[in-house]
């Protein structure tokens, strides 16, 4: 277990935990928790070796393994793939040593590094590894792409696979969901409660740490609280704490007030001045009850808009999409044929899988993108306050917060967009006020700022404009649980509408009272709560599982079926079958067709066919060359399982790790082979 027994530890002059207690047993999930800056991060340093307690007992097992996410933004040509598997430290041990042993000579020594080296998970550590990738949102086409080709974000997200890929007893998160969309989110849940060692995650999402945390640790006053249950138990349990304490408290002052008035009654009469010592005496043994000295709550509030258009947008016949990439190309369509209307006062919570166009069709609303094709038609007076998941990086690193707001009304002057906002610098102080940005901090350069303190200085920005229409994409990412409850209730209060991109569903549940679908290339209403969108998700993961596992069992068969995993990871059913829960669609559909309909189906069924015949054909060639390999490393393993010589074991090693990496060159062929029978098939 890790106990943390009267340990103070400093970061400069600043004490972050002083006389501090903890235990935490084997196999628990912590939530550590407590305001920004009260030490959370320092007590993972703590626990990582980077920082040392300056007095206090501090002990952690010392055969316990340890993962946590790097912080570091990788710059690397590897693949996504390789990446990830270099995560897994026990592996790359056993290479070390088969390394080293083959290049000593020894048969012995080979022959136990080639155990070692299966028995680290050599001949699956790819699937593993894009099991992790996929479940975090990459597309199948990107699991062998460089790894610097992706974008911060999405690199962000590979090294957090890269954690999980770790053997470990202990894992370390901080924060692992500013990077994931809700799909991601879900998924990574149901990974966290299959994992069997000890856990500590730092998470400002209090559902996300209902879901996967059994512990709370809350940081408070440089003092480990501990409480029994996830977020919501904990608030619950503190809040009765604080309820008790504060009557306790108004109780012992009224005590000491009677003493006190005692005292000073009767201190200067002989006949009472015995008595009056005793009281002074009690007073002064009397263990003083702190008053409960609550953490200042954050608020703010949209400012009532100047105008409400009704409706605020209609969309007729409109794709969402990017421009050409070059002036012979087609423009890249991602939704297709929208055609809604948008209403004043709607609350509206766009989801979607990763990859599906959410912030497409938010960017385009926001007119960052031009509609590919259709009308989008704003009412009159339209006043869009636009939150980007990049819109801390639209903020100028060298200016104050103060020149970000005189900059923002002088172009709002130019553009003749004022509805009697105060434009006055001491105005302007005092608005920026309202978000937390006092003194010395209104002229402070913005990169110097924290992600929280920039994510409340585009909300001012955003409030000061008064917006009749807010386009939310992920604005949570950087707030703590304070700012985002702040959050919550201004959007509540918020006369305008409101449409919302956010993995955390305590805020979608909280705002929105409808939800839009985004998925193969429409919008729908979504008919449910976000219960059953969550049990929408699982669904398609479990039957992603399934397929991957019937794929990879006839990888073994003489008769394989070919299930072609799509972009976003969720397999599509065996080529040669359609989906059970679609035939019954499908059959209805077919059977209201007009004959030249019919005939225009069988031609493009027949186009499909050929296209991925050849296709067909060389995957089959694949998976009996698979199921050969497969029998023969079953051979193998069985061979090394038994007493033989050691030139024997190494001979055998040697041929298993020759088997292993062409079955792992034949499976990305059989991905490629799939892929390609998926695109065509469309």
């Amino acid at each position: 277990m890790i106990t943390i027994k009267n340990v103070t530890l400093r970061r400069g002059v600043k004490v972050v935990l002083d006389a501090a207690n903890a235990t935490l047993n084997p196999g628990e999930k912590v939530g550590l928790v407590g305001r920004n800056g009260a030490g959370k991060s320092s007590l993972f340093a703590l626990l990582t070796g980077v920082l040392h307690e300056d007095s206090g007992d501090f002990s952690i097992p010392a055969q316990w393994q340890m993962a946590q996410v790097a912080q570091d933004m990788p710059e690397t040509s590897q693949s996504a793939t390789e990446f990830v598997i270099e995560g897994d430290t026990r592996l790359a041990q056993a290479q070390a040593e088969v390394r080293a042993a083959e290049a000593s000579g020894d048969g012995e020594r080979m022959a136990m590094a080639y155990m070692a080296l299966h028995d680290a998970g050599a001949h699956d550590a790819p699937s593993r590894a894009q099991a992790l990738i996929l479940g975090l949102g990459f597309g199948i086409d990107e699991l062998e792409h460089p790894v610097n080709s992706f974008s911060g974000g999405w690199r962000m997200r590979l090294q957090l696979a890269r954690a999980l890929m770790c053997p470990s007893d202990l894992l370390l998160l901080d924060e692992p969901t500013n990077h994931l969309d809700l799909d991601a989110l879900v998924w990574l849940e149901a990974w966290l409660k299959r994992y069997e060692g000890t856990m500590l995650v730092i998470s400002h999402d209090r559902e996300f740490l209902d879901a996967v945390t059994d512990v709370t640790l809350h940081i408070e006053s440089a003092k480990l609280n501990r409480y029994g249950g996830g977020y919501s138990r904990f608030e619950t349990m503190r809040a009765e704490q604080m309820s008790l304490q504060q009557t306790a408290f108004e109780r012992q002052q009224d005590k000491m007030a009677h003493l006190q008035k005692f005292i000073d009654r009767f201190k200067a009469k002989a006949s009472k001045a015995k008595q009056a010592q005793s009281r002074v005496k009690a007073l002064e043994r009397m263990e003083k009850i702190g008053p409960v000295l609550a953490e200042a709550d954050f608020t703010f509030e949209f400012t009532e808009p100047a105008n409400l258009p009704n409706p605020m947008l209609a969309l007729q016949g409109v794709d969402f999409g990017y421009p050409a990439a070059s002036a012979d190309a087609p423009p890249t369509t991602i939704v297709r044929n929208v055609t809604r209307s948008i209403l004043a006062g709607q609350r509206i919570g766009i989801l979607g899988a990763n990859g599906q166009g959410k912030s497409t069709v938010v960017k385009t609303i926001a007119r960052d993108l031009q509609a590919i094709a259709g009308q989008i038609t704003e009412g009159k007076g339209l006043n869009i306050g636009y939150f980007a998941q990049q819109e801390l990086d639209v903020l100028r690193p060298s200016e104050s917060p103060l020149e970000h707001m005189n900059r923002l009304a002088r172009e709002s002057t130019a553009a003749g967009k004022l509805s009697g906002q105060a434009t006055r610098e001491q105005d302007l102080r005092s608005f920026l006020g309202q978000f937390n940005f006092t003194g010395d901090m209104v002229k402070q350069a913005v990169g110097s700022m924290s992600g929280g303190e920039k994510a409340r200085l585009v909300l001012c920005m955003i409030v000061w404009q008064r917006p009749n229409l807010l386009l939310l994409d992920e604005p949570t990412n950087h707030l703590d649980l304070a700012t985002r409850e702040a959050l919550s209730v201004a959007l509540n209060e918020f006369e305008g509408t409101v449409m919302l991109v956010s993995h955390d569903r305590a805020l979608l549940r909280a705002v929105c009272d409808e939800f839009w679908l985004v998925s193969h290339g429409g919008i729908d209403p979504f008919d449910g709560d976000l219960d059953d969108y969550q049990r929408y998700l699982l669904d398609l993961a479990k039957t992603s599982r399934q397929v991957q596992k019937d794929a990879q069992r006839s990888a073994n068969s003489a008769t394989p079926v070919a299930a072609a995993p799509n972009r976003k990871g969720v397999h599509a059913a065996p080529v040669a079958a359609p989906v059970a829960a679609s035939t019954t669609a499908s059959q209805m559909a077919q059977s209201i067709r007009s004959p030249e309909q019919r005939k225009q189906d069988a031609l493009r069924r027949q186009q499909i066919a050929d296209t991925v015949r050849p296709f067909k054909k060389e995957l089959d060639q694949v998976d009996k060359r698979m199921a050969l390999l497969n029998t023969e490393r079953e051979t193998l393993e069985t061979r090394l399982s038994q007493p033989l010589k050691p030139y024997e074991i190494a001979e055998a090693g040697k041929r298993l790790k020759v088997v292993n990496d062409e079955l792992e060159t034949l499976e990305a062929r059989w991905l490629t082979l799939s892929q390609a029978i998926e695109e065509a098939s469309v």
